[in-house]
Protein backbone atom coordinates (compact mmCIF):
# COMPACT_ATOMS: atom_id res chain seq x y z
CA UNK A 1 0.00 0.00 0.00
CA UNK A 2 1.52 3.56 -1.06
CA UNK A 3 1.50 6.06 2.07
CA UNK A 4 -0.78 8.86 1.83
CA UNK A 5 1.91 11.26 2.14
CA UNK A 6 3.51 10.31 -0.90
CA UNK A 7 3.57 14.07 -2.69
CA UNK A 8 3.85 12.53 -6.33
CA UNK A 9 1.80 9.70 -6.05
CA UNK A 10 -1.27 12.39 -4.95
CA UNK A 11 -0.73 14.36 -7.65
CA UNK A 12 -0.50 11.32 -10.15
CA UNK A 13 -4.06 10.53 -8.95
CA UNK A 14 -4.89 13.97 -8.69
CA UNK A 15 -4.16 14.33 -12.06
CA UNK A 16 -5.36 11.07 -13.53
CA UNK A 17 -8.85 11.65 -12.13
CA UNK A 18 -8.78 14.96 -13.78
CA UNK A 19 -7.92 13.79 -16.90
CA UNK A 20 -10.70 11.88 -16.94
CA UNK A 21 -13.38 14.52 -15.69
CA UNK A 22 -12.19 16.77 -18.77
CA UNK A 23 -12.04 13.53 -21.56
CA UNK A 24 -15.83 12.84 -20.34
CA UNK A 25 -16.75 16.65 -20.51
CA UNK A 26 -15.00 17.15 -24.08
CA UNK A 27 -16.05 13.59 -25.40
CA UNK A 28 -18.84 15.22 -27.43
CA UNK A 29 -16.54 17.56 -29.01
CA UNK A 30 -14.33 14.47 -30.17
CA UNK A 31 -11.75 16.82 -28.11
CA UNK A 32 -8.83 15.17 -25.78
CA UNK A 33 -7.72 17.06 -22.43
CA UNK A 34 -4.36 17.76 -24.46
CA UNK A 35 -5.55 19.09 -28.17
CA UNK A 36 -8.01 21.12 -25.76
CA UNK A 37 -4.66 22.67 -24.01
CA UNK A 38 -3.41 23.86 -27.93
CA UNK A 39 -6.97 24.91 -28.63
CA UNK A 40 -7.68 27.35 -25.43
CA UNK A 41 -3.95 28.40 -26.40
CA UNK A 42 -4.92 29.69 -30.00
CA UNK A 43 -8.54 30.98 -28.16
CA UNK A 44 -6.00 32.97 -26.54
CA UNK A 45 -3.90 34.18 -29.21
CA UNK A 46 -4.43 33.20 -32.42
CA UNK A 47 -1.18 32.00 -34.95
CA UNK A 48 0.87 30.40 -32.18
CA UNK A 49 4.18 28.58 -33.87
CA UNK A 50 4.48 24.96 -33.59
CA UNK A 51 7.89 24.77 -31.69
CA UNK A 52 5.93 26.97 -29.39
CA UNK A 53 3.28 25.30 -28.38
CA UNK A 54 5.71 22.27 -27.78
CA UNK A 55 7.73 24.59 -25.62
CA UNK A 56 4.21 25.70 -23.94
CA UNK A 57 3.22 22.43 -23.26
CA UNK A 58 6.29 20.69 -22.49
CA UNK A 59 6.03 18.16 -25.14
CA UNK A 60 8.29 16.38 -27.52
CA UNK A 61 7.82 17.95 -31.38
CA UNK A 62 6.65 14.78 -32.54
CA UNK A 63 3.34 15.09 -30.05
CA UNK A 64 2.38 17.96 -30.98
CA UNK A 65 2.66 17.34 -34.67
CA UNK A 66 0.68 14.44 -34.49
CA UNK A 67 -2.14 16.76 -32.12
CA UNK A 68 -1.84 19.35 -34.92
CA UNK A 69 -2.68 16.38 -37.64
CA UNK A 70 -5.62 15.19 -35.20
CA UNK A 71 -7.16 18.92 -34.92
CA UNK A 72 -6.68 20.07 -38.42
CA UNK A 73 -8.60 16.60 -39.61
CA UNK A 74 -11.21 17.29 -37.06
CA UNK A 75 -11.43 20.76 -39.02
CA UNK A 76 -10.57 22.96 -36.09
CA UNK A 77 -7.57 24.01 -37.28
CA UNK A 78 -4.96 24.83 -40.24
CA UNK A 79 -1.25 25.22 -40.78
CA UNK A 80 -0.29 27.94 -42.01
CA UNK A 81 4.05 28.74 -43.25
CA UNK A 82 5.89 30.96 -40.99
CA UNK A 83 7.30 32.94 -44.31
CA UNK A 84 10.28 34.87 -41.67
CA UNK A 85 11.22 30.69 -40.77
CA UNK A 86 10.86 27.96 -43.51
CA UNK A 87 11.49 25.39 -41.17
CA UNK A 88 8.34 26.00 -39.13
CA UNK A 89 5.03 27.18 -39.33
CA UNK A 90 1.88 28.93 -37.67
CA UNK A 91 -1.01 27.21 -36.26
CA UNK A 92 -4.18 29.17 -36.40
CA UNK A 93 -8.22 28.91 -35.69
CA UNK A 94 -10.30 27.36 -38.70
CA UNK A 95 -13.96 28.99 -38.62
CA UNK A 96 -15.02 25.92 -36.95
CA UNK A 97 -12.47 26.00 -34.33
CA UNK A 98 -13.39 29.65 -33.44
CA UNK A 99 -17.02 28.75 -33.60
CA UNK A 100 -15.95 25.95 -31.14
CA UNK A 101 -14.59 28.06 -28.43
CA UNK A 102 -18.38 29.09 -28.09
CA UNK A 103 -19.01 26.20 -26.49
CA UNK A 104 -15.91 24.75 -24.66
CA UNK A 105 -14.57 27.57 -22.85
CA UNK A 106 -17.55 27.50 -20.40
CA UNK A 107 -17.22 24.01 -20.21
CA UNK A 108 -13.64 24.80 -18.95
CA UNK A 109 -14.67 27.64 -17.27
CA UNK A 110 -17.26 24.55 -15.06
CA UNK A 111 -14.26 22.12 -15.10
CA UNK A 112 -12.15 24.89 -13.21
CA UNK A 113 -15.43 25.21 -10.60
CA UNK A 114 -15.88 21.79 -10.13
CA UNK A 115 -12.22 21.26 -9.35
CA UNK A 116 -11.81 23.92 -7.06
CA UNK A 117 -14.89 23.78 -5.24
CA UNK A 118 -14.75 24.36 -1.95
CA UNK A 119 -11.56 26.47 -2.26
CA UNK A 120 -10.88 29.87 -1.55
CA UNK A 121 -9.14 31.96 -3.91
CA UNK A 122 -6.17 32.31 -1.24
CA UNK A 123 -5.89 28.76 -1.66
CA UNK A 124 -6.17 28.35 -5.14
CA UNK A 125 -3.61 30.46 -5.55
CA UNK A 126 -1.32 28.85 -2.66
CA UNK A 127 -1.78 25.82 -4.77
CA UNK A 128 -0.58 26.99 -7.60
CA UNK A 129 2.64 28.54 -5.66
CA UNK A 130 3.21 25.10 -3.79
CA UNK A 131 2.44 22.77 -7.14
CA UNK A 132 4.95 24.86 -9.23
CA UNK A 133 7.59 24.87 -6.29
CA UNK A 134 7.43 21.41 -6.62
CA UNK A 135 8.07 21.47 -10.40
CA UNK A 136 10.82 23.79 -10.03
CA UNK A 137 12.31 21.59 -7.30
CA UNK A 138 12.06 18.16 -9.14
CA UNK A 139 12.91 20.35 -12.53
CA UNK A 140 16.08 21.80 -11.50
CA UNK A 141 14.47 25.63 -12.30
Amino acid sequence: MIPNDNIGVLIRNADLIIANHVRKQLEPFNLTPEQNLIMLMLWNQDGIPSNELALQLKKDKASIARMITSLEGKGYIKRVDDPTDKRTFKVYLSDEGKRLAHFVVPIQQKIRETVTAGMTKEEIAELIKLITKITNNVSGG
